[in-house]
């Protein structure tokens, strides 16, 4: 089992940039794709992107696409979600995800608390 913490959430301007941190405890995080999901009020929950195990391979929702961009440190436990160019529509609780299968897509088991986005106008 992984326990999952986001940090890094905030207010930025449009335009501006963001960096999330999702920390793991557990000593088999390398075993764990890890994937990004945010969900604004009164929306679904939507996937953000994601990160294979090993970082060998990540998928973005194509809204996010150019924009957005995962990276891992497996010796430090953490994976980043950098945003860019960011939109009021980015505004959202981000939330990091773990599963054990090596792709992104698909269902996650394991759910950090989330952490809130806001861009404004």
């Amino acid at each position: 089992q992984v326990q999952l913490v986001e940090s890094g959430g905030g207010l930025v301007q449009a335009g501006g940039s963001l960096r999330l941190s999702c920390a793991a405890s557990g000593r088999t995080f390398s075993s764990y794709t890890i994937g990004w999901f945010r969900q604004a009020p009164g929306k679904e929950r939507e996937f953000v992107g994601g990160i294979s195990w090993k970082g060998g391979s990540t998928g973005y929702a194509d809204s996010v696409k150019g924009r957005f961009t995962i990276s891992r440190d497996n010796a430090a436990n953490t994976v980043t979600l950098q945003m860019n160019s960011l939109k009021p529509e980015d505004t959202a609780v981000y939330y990091c995800a773990a599963r054990t299968s090596r792709w992104v897509f698909g269902e996650y088991d394991y759910w950090g608390q989330g952490t809130q986005v806001t861009v404004s106008s």
